[in-house]
């Protein structure tokens, strides 16, 4: 995905002869910009949407899915080079839809690695990690099209893809994680901790670290 984003908006303005679809400014502004934005965020609404209701265990599959496959719609636009703009938007739309579902995994994730004693610093080191990995790779994006062309460029994505299916299958993620707890499971668990609640249990619930301490983490 990072090689794609560097190189989404050249390929578009590029000329038909140099591998590009040869669109206007305005035509991208409108077409990236536009309906890309809808459909990013389209995709990130569904996404923690169905996270919240599989839990992230059930989701990753679907989602590390939908951040890959849709990156295919790009190798058939550089093939095909079409003219039809409605072609090239419904492409455009069903990658960033497919990004907007499949990073609410990465991001959930992250949280869930992160989780202990030193929560928010960990999840900013991962955030910053994540950051590295998108910058890395677009420094050597245009190289790479300039050396492979456009077609081959997305192509080349597509293999980069198989990494994502790689680490997919050696995640292991609790099964319960994620999933929107129903409001009358909340109330009736209970405090495992000699601390009193002020008030009564239904209201004041402990929240557990599922860590090797257990610790008392905070109260909700």
């Amino acid at each position: 995905e990072a090689f794609l984003v560097k190189m989404m908006n050249p390929f578009l303005l590029d000329s038909v002869d140099e591998g590009g679809l040869a669109l206007s400014t305005e035509t991208v502004g409108v077409i990236y910009g536009t309906i890309g934005v809808a459909a990013l965020t389209v995709g990130g609404i569904l996404g923690g949407l169905a996270a919240a209701r599989w839990g992230l265990k059930k989701a990753l599959w679907p989602m590390a899915l939908s951040l890959t496959l849709p990156c295919l719609s790009f190798v058939f636009l550089a093939a095909f080079q079409p003219e039809n703009l409605w072609v090239t938007g419904i492409c455009v739309a069903l990658d960033q839809f497919g990004y907007g579902f499949g990073f609410t995994a990465y991001m959930l994730y992250l949280i869930y690695f992160s989780d202990g004693e030193f929560k928010t610093a960990h999840y900013s080191l991962c955030t910053a990690f994540m950051a590295l990995s998108m910058m890395l790779p677009g420094m050597v994006a245009g190289y790479v099209q300039e050396w492979l062309g456009y077609t081959l460029f997305f192509g080349f994505v597509m293999v980069c893809c198989l990494v994502t299916v790689a680490v997919t299958m050696l995640v292991k993620v609790d099964p319960e994680y994620g999933k929107k707890q129903k409001r009358g499971e909340k109330d009736n668990e209970t405090c495992d901790f000699s601390v009193a609640c002020s008030g009564t249990c239904s209201r004041y619930v402990c929240r557990l670290r599922k860590n090797e301490d257990a610790q008392h983490r905070r109260w909700t």
